[in-house]
């Protein structure tokens, strides 16, 4: 459609329409082909993660549950979505204060728990690509920006085999991630618990990470994988 017709229909302003259509072409939720909008190549990526979640989130469902009653804290499950973050469900905890994202939201891959799960088990060959095609923003004073230091974070991660997310995206919040491997042994998405720095110090790492990897080791073997996270 053309910036007036969409404006006409939407009965707000050409102008507005029109910013609103750029900011959209600009991340690639649409394309302008001979002055007409259409939908852009996000929303197919979009789509196919959606896709390819749907049986690993159903199966996750029961496990977040049993995740947050472990830990009392908000679990969440993430795909892979280009060079981003997508969580596709979460289990909230009962407590009142919750600073979880919800479904539908992309989070970047050198600043959130689940993203660091991808960056090391799916980019790990190309985070200097990564990085460049997708540059890490400051969120926080802990947020890592640097190549260097975000490697190293890689390196980390891969090592204990869970990430953490030590107030690098909200002061005073805490996020530790696990991957889950699809049969083939490829990380098809990662399971994590969001919580207040309050309640999540850093002397219950141990605790929570045991239970995050214990559930994503199940959520794996029910996908098909048959080895050793």
């Amino acid at each position: 459609m053309k910036v007036a017709d969409l404006a006409r229909q939407l009965k707000i302003p050409v102008t507005t329409t029109l910013r609103i259509m750029t900011t959209l072409h600009l991340e690639g939720f649409v394309r302008k082909q001979e002055g007409r909008f259409e939908p852009g190549p996000v929303l197919i990526q979009l789509g196919s993660a959606a896709l390819s979640s749907t049986e690993v989130r159903e199966l996750a469902l029961p496990l977040l549950q049993k995740l947050t009653a472990l830990t009392a804290e908000t679990s969440h499950l993430a795909v892979p979505c280009d060079e981003r973050s997508l969580i596709v469900a979460v289990q909230d905890s009962a407590h009142p204060l919750r600073a979880a994202s919800r479904p539908g939201f992309l989070a970047g891959l050198h600043c959130s728990s689940t993203g660091k799960i991808f960056l090391a088990y799916l980019h790990f060959q190309d985070i200097a690509g990564v990085l460049k095609r997708e540059p890490p923003t400051r969120h926080t004073s802990n947020t890592l920006i640097e190549l260097e230091e975000i490697e190293r974070e890689v390196e980390l991660t891969r090592e204990r085999g869970f990430s953490l997310d030590n107030e690098e995206f909200n002061a005073g919040v805490r996020c530790l991630a696990a991957p889950v491997f699809g049969a083939d042994g490829t990380v098809v998405a990662a399971l994590g618990i969001t919580a207040s720095t309050l309640r999540f110090s850093l002397d219950r790492l141990p605790e929570f990470s045991s239970n995050i990897r214990s559930i994503a080791a199940e959520l794996s073997q029910l996908i098909g994988y048959a080895g050793t996270p």
